[in-house]
């Protein structure tokens, strides 16, 4: 599972997937796992946390070697539901002065 991870680009090192995998932070069809050397095949979804995303993939297939990001891409299905469009940090200046005049406006 590790190398399959690592081969799909979800992780930068093979050790950085292993370590994901032996913290117990993935799951293969709902089931944590907690060992880095456990098959998985086309058809199994694996769902685990990639910095503040969970993310929830399908595996369509298997590789021989970690080719480039394009080949990668057709190792598996994104299953992980739409991120929220939420803006993070200080909102802009035409923003924050439409956020005053929505205050000042009376309500009707």
């Amino acid at each position: 599972m590790d190398k399959w991870l690592w081969q799909a680009r979800f992780f930068r090192s093979r050790a950085l997937a292993t370590k994901v995998v032996l913290a117990g932070h993935v799951r293969v069809n709902g089931n944590r796992v907690a060992k880095p050397a456990r098959s998985v095949g086309p058809g199994d979804v694996l769902t685990f946390q990639q910095g503040r995303v969970v993310r929830v993939i399908r595996i369509e297939a298997l590789a021989q070697r970690r080719g480039p990001a394009t080949e990668a891409r057709t190792l598996y299905t994104d299953l992980s539901p739409p991120e929220a469009e939420a803006r993070q940090g200080r909102p802009e200046r035409d923003e924050r002065r439409d956020a005053i005049l929505a205050k000042r406006r009376p309500l009707e």
